[in-house]
């Protein structure tokens, strides 16, 4: 979503969050919370650069940084990839 060229409001964004959460069966907990976690994770990547916004009025729209969204993913498949080899050993050394 936020890899696309396009700009979002977060109304928007988070609706499309969440339907691609409903999707996979993965939207646990009160929809406000949830809203608060995607806000906050927006917040986020607009603190690393990777998400630019911009403020017209009371309007925010974000926009990702394609160079920087690009760097984050690659650095999260890192980190899952560790995470995971890591669990499996816990589970494998478990009595």
């Amino acid at each position: 979503m936020l890899s696309s060229r396009a700009s979002f409001e977060f109304k928007p964004l988070f609706d499309l969050v969440l339907l691609k959460l409903r999707e996979r069966n993965a939207a646990s907990g009160g929809e406000e919370m949830l809203r608060l976690r995607v806000y906050e994770k927006l917040q986020g990547l607009v603190n690393q650069g990777a998400v630019d916004r911009t403020v017209n009025g009371i309007t925010k729209k974000y926009k990702g940084v394609g160079q920087r969204m690009d760097t984050l993913k690659a650095e999260m498949k890192i980190l899952r990839r560790e995470w995971t080899a890591k669990a499996r050993a816990k589970a494998s050394t478990a009595p």
